[in-house]
């Protein structure tokens, strides 16, 4: 029996366009111990495949971690099955806030030693004492306090586009790097409210725990994270005090949560928050590109990214071959952070447009 995709993900993508009905974007997680982790992968994979989920699915001996695309005639099965198992029976789910049902092409789940990367060990925290899960109104509440301290549990391409007002926006690429950021940051705070927050709740789950062993008290994470947040202060018609957009891992790169822009396009510096992945398959650096640059540079960071995507196919390949011996450049630069060719060629270029002006 096939347990993976063999498809060209160019077919797949046709296809997704092509699909005469809609899908719902949801995610999920669980800290649960599983037994048999890749037991448990194929068994989710052969039944998920068959109700047409696409998706990204991390499974760990620690539980699971999932973001997912569900043919919306198939949701309630899909729910049905999903909740008879034991080990996530009842699992809340977080229902995508914008969502155009094209999300995931196709259905991945893996199997790691870890749902969330933490480059922690077991000594480091104990998961069953997180902290106290706040409802969208508790936490507009504590947001009035003075003493309480709101930091973001997200990367900085993530917190650039859009986050809590007065929030702590740590500049890391990863949550392996965020955890001792957070802690040195906070390590003369102990005595404050501490407000925790992230997309759909994971890592503030762990980071809660985190802190907690380290000495802090009054530790809040909140529930359900930004997605849900959305969810309850437009069910409640409460205030939103999110700022901008959140961004998301799948194909949309992010959902509107408030009108206001606060991040600015990465070539040009007009208000922006779009992001977009760079098309030269070499690069596909993560960058913000508003559309007139995107027009500009074809959905290129940079005219050195723009002349290899107008090469023949055929070069293209012939190029990462030969960088591939030096060593995948994609994995030396930052998410979100433009190269270091990158930046001087966007200077001589905004340098020379201004001569030309």
């Amino acid at each position: 029996m096939q347990l993976y995709n063999k498809v060209d993900k160019r077919v797949l993508k046709q296809q997704l366009m092509e699909e005469p009905f809609h899908r719902v974007t949801v995610s999920f997680y669980r800290y649960v111990i599983l037994e048999n982790p890749q037991e448990m992968r194929d068994s989710l994979y052969t039944a998920w495949n068959e109700l047409n989920c696409f998706g990204r699915i991390y499974l760990a001996t620690e539980g699971i971690n999932a973001q997912m695309s569900v043919p919306e005639q198939n949701w309630e099965k899909f729910k049905k099955h999903l909740h008879s198992i034991p080990e996530f029976k009842e699992i809340p789910f977080k229902i995508a806030v914008e969502d155009d049902g094209k999300s995931f092409y196709k259905l991945t789940i893996k199997v790691r030693k870890q749902i969330v990367a933490d480059g922690l060990t077991p000594d480091d925290y104990d998961v069953t004492n997180v902290g106290k899960h706040l409802s969208a109104k508790e936490w507009n509440d504590a947001l009035q306090n003075d003493d309480t301290v709101v930091v973001d549990m997200r990367n900085h391409y993530e917190s650039e586009v859009g986050h809590f007002k007065n929030a702590i926006c740590p500049d890391v690429d990863t949550f392996r790097e965020e955890l001792p950021a957070v802690l040195k940051e906070l390590e003369d705070k102990k005595d404050k409210k501490i407000l925790l927050y992230c997309t759909g709740g994971i890592r503030c789950e762990k980071t809660s725990a985190y802190l907690k062993h380290h000495g802090f008290g009054d530790v809040n994470q909140l529930l359900g994270g930004i997605i849900d947040y959305k969810r309850q202060i437009d069910a409640e018609g409460l205030d939103n005090q999110f700022v901008g957009k959140n961004f998301v891992f799948d194909q949309r790169l992010g959902e509107r949560i408030s009108e206001e822009i606060i991040s600015k396009c990465h070539q040009c510096g007009e208000p922006c928050d779009t992001h977009t992945n760079c098309e030269n398959a070499d690069c596909h650096l993560l960058f913000i590109q508003c559309e007139k640059c995107k027009k500009k540079y074809d959905g290129c960071c940079s005219t050195a990214c723009q002349d290899v995507v107008h090469l023949p196919i055929e070069e293209q390949r012939k190029l990462r071959k030969g960088k591939a011996k030096e060593g995948d450049q994609r994995n030396v630069y930052k998410k979100g952070r433009l190269r270091p060719h990158t930046e001087e060629i966007l200077k001589e270029e905004i340098v020379n447009s201004l001569k030309e002006d």
